[in-house]
Order: structure tokens, then C-alpha cells, then sequence
């Protein structure tokens, strides 16, 4: 008998444990692999704040992403992501996605690692092709294949987000699955260095 695939898959986590909330979870991952929809959702059953970096950035520079890289470059836009990822892991704890490329910058990385619980998002290129084609504000697709640009950065940056502290498969399927799968791998997390 198949499940019809919208269908709620049945809750299988247990209880949450109540150090989790005490720092920030940080979702990494290639661009489409769902970091804000999912990090909006997983932040709601958790009952923690929910921020988009890029968002934050954007708000904090009063200008696009993608005007920033056009005016100033990549390196610039790194710095300033870096700057406001720290300020934001400085406060309450929170549910924080990260862009696609926040991880792979050294310092940004061990930043992440040392104040949050990062959770890489990992799904495949087509599943990831799919979903960047609904929207056309990526500054590192411009003007090329998404497939392609995809596949070179699996490459360089699936090894880095494999430093992440959890790595939970963002599947073509609802994202209400991904956030239950989170919240089985949130259920299990235990970390030594978490324990006072």
C-alpha cells in the first residue's frame, strides 16, 4: 500500500532534549536545499526564533544580495555574511539559515561549529535543480545552468558541509518531512562537549 506522499509521515522523535534550545541550530547546504523553509518550520515546533542570514545581511546593508556581489564582489559580501552570522549567534538562541556559501568561508565555519548545532541539509542535484528554478535571485546562476553550477558546487563544498554536526537528507518530498527528520536526529544528538 503506498502513503499518499503529502500525508504527514507518523511521528516517530522523542522528546526533545531541553539543551538543544539552549544554543542555536544552524542549517547549512547548497542553495534549494530548503535551509529557510524548513529552518521556518523546525524553529516553529521548537518554539525558537526563526532568521534568514541572508535576509539579515540584506536588511543590515540596506541592499540585495545580488547587489552587493555586483558592486563589491564575493569577498566583500563573505565578510559582511561573517559579521552578521557572529552578531546573531551572539543573541537569543535561535533557528538561523545560512546561505549556501557561509559555511565554506574558514572563519564563518568555525564560528558555527563552536556556537551553534549545525545541521547540514543535503539533497540530490535534480531535487535542488527543481527548486532553484522557481526563483531567479541567485547571483552564482546567473546567466549559466543551474545543473552545472550545482554539480561544481556539490563538489567543492559537500565535503565542508560534511563538518556539520548533523547531516539530515532534504529529499523531493514535503519539507514538513525534513523538518521530522531534524527533529529524529535532535531526539538522539548528544555531545559531550554540551554537557556542563
Amino acid at each position: 500500500m503506498s502513503r499518499n506522499p503529502k500525508s504527514p509521515a507518523p511521528m516517530t522523535t522523542g522528546p526533545i532534549p531541553a539543551s538543544i534550545r539552549e544554543r542555536s541550530i544552524v542549517l547549512v547546504g547548497l542553495m534549494g536545499s530548503g535551509k529557510s523553509t524548513v529552518g521556518r518550520r523546525l524553529a516553529q515546533r521548537l518554539g525558537m526564533r526563526f532568521a534568514d542570514a541572508d535576509d539579515e545581511i540584506e536588511r543590515a546593508a540596506d541592499t540585495s544580495i545580488s547587489d552587493i556581489f555586483e558592486r563589491f564582489g564575493e569577498a566583500h559580501f563573505r565578510d559582511g555574511e561573517r559579521r552578521v552570522i557572529a552578531r546573531l549567534l551572539a543573541g537569543k538562541p535561535m533557528v538561523l539559515a545560512t546561505g549556501g556559501g557561509a559555511f565554506i568561508n574558514d572563519e564563518t565555519r568555525a564560528l558555527i561549529l563552536r556556537d551553534s548545532l549545525c545541521i547540514w541539509l543535503d539533497a540530490d542535484i535534480p531535487t535542488l535543480v527543481e527548486r532553484v528554478g522557481r526563483r531567479s535571485h541567485r547571483p552564482l546562476l546567473k546567466n549559466r545552468d543551474p545543473g552545472e553550477v550545482l554539480r561544481e558546487l556539490a563538489a567543492v563544498r559537500n565535503p565542508i558541509y560534511a563538518e556539520a554536526h548533523l547531516r539530515v537528507s532534504s529529499a523531493s518530498t514535503p519539507h514538513d518531512h525534513t523538518v521530522r527528520a531534524i527533529l529524529e536526529a535532535l531526539s538522539k544528538w548528544e555531545d559531550p562537549q554540551w554537557k556542563a
